[in-house]
Parts: C-alpha cells; sequence; structure tokens
C-alpha cells in the first residue's frame, strides 16, 4: 500500500493525489499504515504454535511456581524478549521477586455454632489469611450482614450503624442484584465485585471483624460445594506481608447452605426471610449466636518470579500500555498414578504465548509508538492472581503513568469467531478501541456468555481494575465464522472444557489456532491505537474501579 506522500513524489496530478488522501481518510483508521498492516498480518498461527509447544511440553513440568519447571519458563521468556529488543522492565533486570507463602490447615477442625458442630469439608471449610501457627476463634458473637457491602455508589450499605469489632459476620454470596434480575439493583444477575468472595473478606476486615462466613449457594456462587472444599483445603498459597496479614480477619470460611439453616433456625429465625430482607434493602441482623473454631498452620515460604519486559516509547516514554499474562499451571502430581503432569496448555500456555508474538509485533514497528509498550508475565495467578497482585502492590512501572492493561488467559482454540465476548462488558472505554479494531475483522462485540459468574474478577486484570487502571480481558466468542469451524468447536469445545486443571490439558496437533491469531491481532491494534495516542482511556461510570 502506497501512502499519499509516495504519491505524491511519483509526480501524479494533485488533484488524484487529493482524491487518493481524501479517499483514504474516509475508508481506513488512521493507524492503517504500511508497517502497522505487514506487522499486523505476519502475526502467524506458526509462531503461536512453536511456542504453546514449548512451554506445554513435559520438559517444562507443568510450570508450578519455585520448581525447575519455573526455571525453564523464566530462561524461554526471557531468551525470547532479549532476541527482540525489550529492556529490562525492572531496572536492569527482567524479573521481579514475588515472595510467596504456602499455608496448609490441619483438617481436624470442627467449628462450634450455638449446639451445632460442623464437620470440615462436609458443612463448612474454615482457613486463615494471617501468618501464625494457630488462630482461635472463641465465642465470638454472630452478626448477620446481609451480602456484606459497603457500595456507595449503590446507596447500599449493610454495615451502617453496627460494631463488628472482634464479631463474626454471616455473608450471603454475590451481590444483591442477582435476585433482580431486572437489573433494578447493582448491575441486575451481572456480578459486580462486591459479589466476589474475595470482596467479602476484605470488607469484613476493613469492619474489624474477627471472622468472616459465607453461607454457599450454588446458583448465585456459580460453582457447587465441592468446588468450595476441594480448592479451600490443602495448601492455600498468599503473599509474604510486613504484618503477617495481621489487618486480615483472623478466620476466612464458608457453611453450606443446609449448615447455614440449622444456625438461624438455633437464633429463632427463617434463612429464607432473613434472606430476602438482605435482598430487598441493606440489613443486619444479631443471631444471639457464638462461633469457636481453631485453626492450626503449617507455612513455608518461597520466591517466585514475575517477568517484565518494556519497549521504550519515542515521546512519552514514562506513560505504558501493559500487557499480561501468566506462565505458571499447576506442575506435577508424582503421587497420581500415569500422566503426572498438568501441562497447562489451554490455561495458559496459550495467553503466554499470544504475549510473544504480539511483542514480536511491536519490535517490527519500524515508527516507534509514542508511549511504551510493556509486557508483564506473571506468576501463580493459578494460585489466586498472586503474581499481577504483588506486581500492582509493588509496581514498577508508577500507576498513574499506566495507561491500561490488556489481559490475556486461556485464548480461543476453537476456532474464528464472528464476535468477541467482552468479560465484564461495559466497564471501560478500552470497548471503544476494541470495537474500532473489530470492525477491521468484520466482528462484532458481546457481552460474556455468563456474567453472573463474575469472571471478570477472575484474572491478573483484576489486579490492576483494583488499582483504578483500566483493564481489558476479551477474548473469542461463541459464533463461529463458518460451518466448517462450528463442527470443529462442537468436538473441541468438550474435551477443551473437560480438561480444565487436569492432566489432559496438553497441546494438541489438530487445534484450529486461527482464534488466537484472530485474538492476538484485534488485541495488538488496541493496544497499538493507545500507545500511539495520548489518550487516557476512563472507567465508564457504572463501573465499581475508577482512578485512584
Amino acid at each position: 500500500m502506497q501512502t499519499c506522500h509516495k504519491l505524491l513524489a511519483l509526480c501524479l496530478p494533485l488533484t488524484l493525489a487529493l482524491s487518493a488522501c481524501q479517499q483514504k481518510t474516509v475508508d481506513a483508521p488512521p493507524t492503517v499504515i504500511d508497517n502497522f498492516i505487514d506487522v499486523y498480518e505476519n502475526i502467524s498461527t506458526d509462531d503461536l504454535r512453536t511456542h504453546i509447544k514449548v512451554l506445554a511440553s513435559d520438559e517444562f513440568e507443568g510450570r508450578l511456581p519455585t520448581t525447575v519447571g519455573e526455571q525453564k519458563t523464566l530462561d524461554y521468556l526471557l531468551k525470547e524478549f532479549k532476541q527482540m529488543g525489550y529492556q529490562p522492565g525492572n531496572g536492569d533486570s527482567y524479573l521481579q521477586p514475588v515472595e510467596l507463602i504456602e499455608m496448609t490447615a490441619d483438617p481436624q477442625m470442627t467449628l462450634t455454632i450455638g449446639e451445632n458442630n460442623f464437620v470440615y469439608k462436609q458443612d463448612m471449610i474454615a482457613s486463615t489469611s494471617r501468618e501464625q501457627s494457630k488462630v482461635e476463634l472463641k465465642n465470638s458473637e454472630l452478626v448477620f450482614v446481609g451480602y456484606g457491602v459497603n457500595a456507595p455508589e449503590y446507596n447500599w450499605n449493610d454495615y451502617q450503624g453496627l460494631d463488628v469489632k472482634g464479631k463474626t459476620v454471616v455473608i450471603l454470596v454475590n451481590d444483591p442484584g442477582f435476585e433482580n434480575p431486572k437489573g433494578d439493583k447493582f448491575q441486575g444477575t451481572t456480578m459486580t465485585y462486591y459479589g466476589r468472595w474475595t470482596y467479602k473478606y476484605e470488607e469484613a476486615s476493613r469492619q474489624g471483624a474477627a471472622a468472616a462466613i459465607i453461607v454457599h449457594e450454588t446458583k448465585p456462587a456459580s460453582y457447587g460445594w465441592s468446588v468450595v472444599a476441594n480448592s479451600w483445603s490443602g495448601p492455600q498459597y498468599g503473599l509474604v506481608s510486613q504484618n503477617g496479614n495481621a489487618d486480615r480477619v483472623a478466620v476466612e470460611g464458608w457453611l453450606t447452605t443446609e449448615a447455614a439453616e440449622k444456625v438461624f433456625a438455633d437464633a429463632g429465625l427463617n434463612f429464607a426471610e432473613q434472606k430476602a430482607k438482605a435482598i430487598a434493602t441493606p440489613y443486619n441482623q444479631n443471631l444471639g449466636l457464638s462461633a469457636s473454631v481453631t485453626i492450626n498452620n503449617n507455612f513455608k515460604k518461597s520466591t517466585s518470579y514475575n517477568v517484565i519486559a518494556t519497549l521504550p516509547g519515542s515521546e512519552a516514554p514514562d506513560e505504558h500500555v501493559i500487557y499480561t499474562a501468566h506462565w505458571d499451571h499447576l506442575g506435577k502430581d508424582e503421587n497420581k498414578e500415569g500422566d503426572q503432569i498438568y501441562n497447562g496448555a489451554h490455561d495458559n500456555a496459550t495467553g503466554t504465548a499470544a504475549a510473544i508474538v504480539m511483542a514480536k509485533a511491536f519490535s517490527e514497528l519500524t515508527i516507534t509508538p509514542k508511549r511504551s509498550t510493556t509486557f508483564l508475565i506473571v506468576t501463580a495467578e493459578e494460585q489466586g492472581l498472586l503474581g499481577s497482585k504483588f506486581y500492582t502492590q509493588h509496581p514498577v512501572i508508577p500507576l498513574d503513568k499506566t495507561v491500561a492493561n490488556i489481559n490475556m488467559d486461556a485464548m480461543n482454540v476453537l476456532g474464528k469467531t464472528k464476535d468477541i465476548a467482552v468479560v465484564g462488558m461495559g466497564k471501560s472505554e478500552l470497548e471503544n478501541y476494541l470495537e474500532k479494531a473489530a470492525k477491521r475483522q468484520s466482528r462484532h462485540l458481546v457481552q460474556e456468555s455468563r456474567p453472573q459468574a463474575g469472571i471478570y474478577y477472575r484474572s491478573d486484570h483484576f489486579s490492576f481494575a483494583k488499582q483504578g487502571v483500566p483493564a481489558l480481558y476479551a477474548k473469542g466468542g461463541d459464533e463461529p465464522i463458518d460451518e466448517a469451524t462450528a463442527a470443529y468447536r462442537k468436538r473441541t469445545k468438550v474435551i477443551v472444557t473437560g480438561c480444565y486443571h487436569q492432566v489432559c490439558d496438553k497441546f494438541r496437533e489438530n487445534w484450529d489456532l486461527s482464534g488466537i491469531q484472530q485474538d492476538t491481532q484485534l488485541l495488538f491494534e488496541v493496544g497499538y491505537d493507545i500507545v500511539s495516542s495520548q489518550d487516557w482511556p476512563k472507567w465508564n461510570a457504572i463501573s465499581e474501579f475508577q482512578r485512584k
């Protein structure tokens, strides 16, 4: 494609040259220059395939943090970024150390509430984030605080006029909007951050509670009790903190619905009726009971690493767009018969490979964008977004100089789609850039298929959102581009879904990677447009997040 300057240099008639320029302005976005198009089109499935195969190979042993698999992964990433000419993102280093703590609660515990003794994993789960070998909750007064939400923008505060210092709060899962599908409260069935268990423990800690217990219900939680019982038992990971997490509630727990019904009955109350009141309006109720539990902990500390690589901008190098992907997975289980390696091909060798390929695209631009482009490949996402959480708590690039975050996690291996699923749709102006880039591919934006599940709060972009940085998470939707892709998609989706966090999440030669290619090109253009401009995308009014 020749530019207007080239046409003029060829001494074409002035009217023809002006006509060409005018047509170019109408038909194509300003970012469509020869080099951009060449780089965009060079994003290939072959490159994606190469990196996914390596990262998901048995040699990398499932990429568990602090293992030999981590070292192999770090070596591979650093080699790639250095070859592409990226500069170390953390001073003179490409690495940012992340101090982790692994805590394992002794399962021999009982939660006593009133006259009831609840059994670990069967009726309840209890743990602590505090770095202590023993945590005791003794006869702590029990208070029902509805959804446990303090949201001024929704004029909702379940803690209004309540002092819960030293007490145990009982909290409903999700937020008040879930039971109001027409959207007259919060965002209807689309979960806000106020519906996530992480928020509920954080808010209870801010309120000074001694313990916080969430009542599990399958539909509003979007997962069954077995997920709670299995995910919250065994080793739990966190970040090492200066105060040993002393500012967190001492006990973080869950109750089954059946156990909660017993507790409310002992208090002379009906659980369903109390829940109905909590749905209707901010609500709290003293239950007149006390809770006791003792948690014995074993814990150990270790160090893992985030990878940070930067391509400096030409005019505003201190302003950055940060792309994120997590390199880690679940490692290997030597007690397992047969295949022992959790290769994590889909989750998240695909996102890491996309980051490498996208980094290559930026490095091949002959005209350096105004702003810097940084790739942050984080550790310990599978343990609770810990790598990205640590980064945003200890940012190498000031958060007020971080223009936007774009995240890549479990990319689309189901072939090309006509739609783009925006996770947490409507949250920020980043979707305007996404919509513009989508037009190049004749695609349209749609809301994610299960907004009630709160997926926006479950990947690394969320760590940036919590700190006020606009963050985008989008990938191929559910509408295949043609009938052949639909047939392939139907066959492959069963395997991909069934292999989530299983040893069968392996690279498959028959994977159609054109969907990842499509989305990588899309997100490349979004980032390119932002680093080439002076714009500062903002959060939309309905978002829970704003610049801090």
